[in-house]
């Protein structure tokens, strides 16, 4: 359980057991902090690794719930990390993982956030909360929400991938289609959560979101470690990763501090890489402009849903971890990043979101710069299903095969 919570920016206290949102001071994100001296010996990775909880829980002592046995879970985390075949776009490249988060229980990273979010929820007595999306957040919030029995508000663009809207509402949340980005969505949620009472669930606008996705970092480090039989935690030298509102990132970000801090890992990071489609990136235009915090974007544009956060309130915690690590932040092209897409799917067998597929086009792309050596260790995240996109694919044009006919069977040719 942590035991406090501080401002991630002016590091002021606030009170862990009431309902937070952002600092109150300067507005910034909030920030769990645990007793992390008190944990040291008995939460150690070999014991992690043989616990049987068959999810994200077996690293309670680092997630902010008091009983770990009434957390809201669905089975969340865990996810596989799957080494890539050297074959097609991917030869040369003998050390490139994939971090698969289609896995989670309702197809994106998301799950992680949510769990956590609505575990601590549940123990503060909150009854509803609210939130914008622009795509799974919107479906893990309602997922985890009807799971605890609490009521969940979403506001989501319009243009929001019709599979999100659907499974929102099907999972029970109370659902509004706004004409805009998420940023005139959460202009909406905190308009009724001051309104009607609603807790506002909003990226990095409540401590708790990034507390689950940090466990990317713990899980990434014992996936490693098992993967080189070595007998400590292994990070890779580089992580790639799609960053919208940017939780995920800064969450590892944060694991790895909380890991050194508790003698899991050294002082090394991997590089960490942001990864934003060209049509939305303010944290690509931001790192190259040498800024602390990121200008709106005014025209963002992306088929990416995830990518497509014109303004993210983690702006300079997203900055300064790039920054800090000597990594970089990339943009793509939407054609590049559903080529990449594509090429997940035909190569590898993983059917990524464009998300996912925006990481693997940033590989691509760094190492023909050189910044990246196809040699090096390097770990891309899928961040969710492709499965949420179909809308996007057009139906080929497949040949049609009918028994009735005495003659199909002359019709079926072996593929060239």
């Amino acid at each position: 359980m942590h035991s406090s919570l501080h401002c991630s920016a002016c590091q002021k206290e606030h009170d862990a057991a009431r309902p937070q949102n952002v600092c109150t001071s300067c507005g910034k994100p909030l920030f769990a902090r645990y007793n992390l001296d008190a944990i040291r010996d008995s939460f150690r990775p070999a014991m992690v690794r043989v616990r049987p909880t068959r999810s994200m829980w077996r690293f309670a002592e680092v997630l902010p719930v008091s009983d770990a046995s009434r957390a809201v879970s669905l089975g969340e985390g865990l996810t596989p990390l799957v080494l890539a075949r050297p074959r097609g776009e991917f030869d040369g490249f003998v050390d490139l993982w994939i971090k698969d988060e289609s896995f989670n229980p309702t197809a994106s990273f998301k799950a992680r956030g949510m769990a956590a979010a609505v575990s601590r929820a549940v123990e503060l007595g909150i009854q509803k909360v609210a939130l914008p999306s622009a795509g799974n957040a919107a479906g893990a919030a309602a997922a985890y929400a009807a799971r605890a029995g609490l009521g969940c508000v979403l506001m989501m663009p319009a243009d929001t991938p019709p599979a999100n809207i659907i499974e929102s509402v099907a999972q029970g949340a109370d659902v509004f289609l706004v004409r805009g980005l998420i940023s005139d969505a959460g202009k909406l949620v905190r308009y009724g959560c001051a309104r009607f009472g609603w807790f506002d669930l909003s990226t990095l606008r409540e401590p708790f979101r990034v507390e689950g996705k940090k466990i990317m970092g713990y899980e990434l480090a014992l996936d490693l470690q098992a993967a080189r039989g070595s007998s400590v935690p292994v990070l890779p030298d580089v992580i790639i990763y799609p960053a919208g509102g940017g939780t995920g990132l800064v969450g590892m970000w944060k694991a790895f501090a909380e890991m050194q801090e508790l003698g899991w890992i050294g002082s090394e990071r991997p590089r960490m890489v942001a990864v934003q489609a060209a049509g939305c990136a303010p944290i690509v235009r931001a790192f190259e402009a040498g800024a602390e915090f990121a200008e709106p974007v005014h025209d963002a544009h992306t088929i990416a849903a995830g990518l497509r956060v014109p303004s993210a309130i983690g702006d300079f915690l997203m900055l300064a971890a790039i920054r800090g690590s000597r990594g970089t932040a990339v943009a793509v092209s939407d054609e590049d990043l559903v080529a990449a897409q594509h090429e997940l799917a035909s190569a590898q067998g993983i059917f990524a979101c464009p998300e996912g597929g925006a990481a693997w086009a940033a590989a691509k792309q760094l190492a023909e710069t050189g910044w990246l050596r196809p040699d090096q260790s390097v770990v891309l995240f899928n961040t969710g299903s492709g499965l949420k996109y179909t809308h996007l694919e057009r139906l080929p044009n497949l040949p049609v095969l009918d028994p009735r006919d005495a003659q199909w069977f002359r019709r079926l040719k072996d593929p060239a």
